[in-house]
């Protein structure tokens, strides 16, 4: 049998605080080893957990940056679209293919009731532009045909009806009856 070496000073006090069977040494090891493995396992898959959330949430964020950019962009050119329609010009001109006049000097009324200011009526209009409503839909019931903006300048809509003038001759504008206001007594 073979006898261990005889300790001295400082290794030989350690000695005495360990046990002396080495099969109770081996066996008080293994759970410890058995919960490191556990946890550097443990570890390593939270980390490739953590950075595949990590990478789907930057997907995810690079896809709604692209997305607020796009609608950033549309809203833009809608912006653009809105204030070139309210444009001071533009609603002149609308409003005149819509048949309406300049109106002319306004009055007012005080609380008490007296009319300040004198009021004229707005200067009629030559022809009034009205559009009847076949040439705002296709009259060949093609889907390729192009159907005529009411926003067009009226110089550039061609005629659609089929009851065109031939060329040389003049052809006289669909106009409506406008209703010429009435002064009312005593107002």
């Amino acid at each position: 049998m073979s006898r261990k070496p005889e300790l001295k000073g400082r290794a030989a006090r350690l000695a005495r605080l360990l046990p002396a069977g080495s099969a109770r040494g081996q066996a008080a090891r293994a759970p410890f080893v058995l919960l490191v493995v556990l946890l550097l396992g443990g570890g390593l898959i939270g980390l490739l957990v953590l950075n595949s959330a990590l990478s789907e949430g930057s997907f995810q964020l690079d896809d709604l940056k692209q997305r607020t950019k796009e609608l950033t962009d549309e809203e833009q050119a809608l912006q653009r679209d809105i204030d070139a329609y309210s444009a001071p010009r533009a609603l002149q001109r609308r409003a005149r293919e819509l048949g309406m006049v300049p109106g002319g000097d306004p009055a007012f009324l005080d609380p008490d009731g007296r009319v300040k200011g004198s009021p004229s009526p707005a200067p009629a209009a030559a022809t009034p532009l009205v559009l009847a409503p076949e040439a705002l839909t296709p009259t060949s019931g093609s889907p390729s045909a192009p159907t005529p903006s009411p926003y067009a300048e009226p110089s550039a809509q061609a005629p659609t009806s089929a009851t065109a003038a031939p060329p040389g001759t003049a052809a006289t504008p669909t106009t409506a009856a406008t209703p010429t206001p009435t002064p009312t007594p005593g107002r």
